[in-house]
């Protein structure tokens, strides 16, 4: 009886032994597998090709990595402007900063440069005409280039991407606005200004093209006028 007593826990035990070395094989094979799914989500059957072809071998030889192969944006200089579309791209605007300057064509095909109104305070908006806080401050708008465009008041008004039809109907037609629309095709200017994110959104320029101030959403006439108050020259 103690013979069988003592092989039995013997017999347990390798058993146990046993099986948590398969649970280790199987739990090493679910890693190896997830991992080849991450890379199949992340770097596409590209990564399959290259360990079936052992293009590998070779990438590790040039001393590559994925990250290398990829690719990257072009380095900038410090202080070296990026032109994309007319746009003098140099980074996120502030307060006092140079404004980026941009070419636009207006809705009769008229190209437009933000520089040729230096001299004058310039008014850059941003908008869409699916977005209801820009309706509501269009007519505010109208009414400063009204009372100030005697005074050499510009206001430059950047529709976001949309068809010029639909773009000339509501500015024309539907808002009656007299100041000078922008076709804004595939908002390069609307990102160089970082206002993409929020319509509308209100650049104050002065005489001498510098960033007077900044207004994220809807403009009332006394806000407009309060800028340009504030706006030197």
């Amino acid at each position: 009886m103690d013979e069988h007593a003592n092989q039995e826990p013997a017999e347990d035990d390798a058993k146990a032994n046993s099986g948590d070395g398969r649970n280790l094989i199987v739990l090493f094979a679910g890693f190896l597998l997830l991992g080849l799914a991450l890379g199949v989500l992340l770097f596409g059957g590209d990564l399959i090709d290259r360990i079936v072809d052992g293009d590998g071998d070779s990438n590790s030889e040039s001393g590559d990595t994925i990250l290398d192969q990829a690719g990257g944006l072009p380095a900038l200089e410090p202080g070296e402007a990026r032109i994309i579309r007319g746009v003098n791209n140099a980074g996120v605007l502030s307060v006092g900063d140079a404004a980026h300057d941009f070419e636009l064509d207006d809705f009769d095909g008229n190209r437009i440069k933000l520089s040729e109104f230096r001299g004058h305070p310039v008014i850059v908006n941003f908008w869409a005409t699916w977005c209801a806080p820009c309706r509501i401050e269009m007519p505010e708008l109208q009414k400063a280039f009204e009372k100030y465009q005697d005074d050499g008041l510009v206001i430059l008004a950047l529709d976001q991407d949309e068809p010029i039809e639909r773009a000339r109907e509501f500015f024309y037609d539907e808002m009656d606005l007299s100041f000078t629309p922008l076709l804004d095709d595939g908002s390069a200017v609307s990102t160089a200004y970082s206002s993409y994110s929020v319509l509308p959104t209100t650049f104050f320029i002065d005489h001498n093209g510098n960033v007077a101030a900044i207004h994220r959403g809807p403009l009332t006439l006394g806000q407009i006028e309060g800028y340009l108050e504030q706006m030197p020259g």
